[in-house]
């Protein structure tokens, strides 16, 4: 075996993977919720004035507004899940990099 090929593993913190499953969890269930309350709310008014629409269409108009509405409303939790992938990611990489490096060593 050559030593100079041999490096360290890279760390990989179990911590970052479970952080960005949980924020892609908590974004994820903050725009199905929003596409709740806002095909509720369409389709209330549809009753109020006395509209009769399917659910369906108050559905699909929810899912309308819902989509670009998530991106302005859940900012936050949008960057948080997106940053906590990007590492998580990152470490993915670094350690399949490691694993190519040690097997083209041996």
């Amino acid at each position: 075996m050559n030593e100079n090929a041999a490096s360290t593993e890279p760390v990989r913190d179990p911590a970052v993977r479970a952080a960005a499953r949980k924020n892609v969890t908590l974004y994820g269930l903050a725009r199905l919720s929003l596409f709740i309350v806002l095909t509720a709310v369409i389709h209330l008014i549809a009753v109020v004035i006395n509209a009769p629409v399917p659910l369906l269409i108050s559905a699909t108009l929810a899912l309308l507004v819902a989509m670009p509405l998530s991106m302005f409303v859940f900012k936050g939790l949008r960057l948080r899940a997106t940053e906590a992938v990007a590492l998580w990611d990152s470490q993915r990489k670094a350690h399949k990099e490691w694993v190519k490096r040690e097997l083209a060593s041996r």
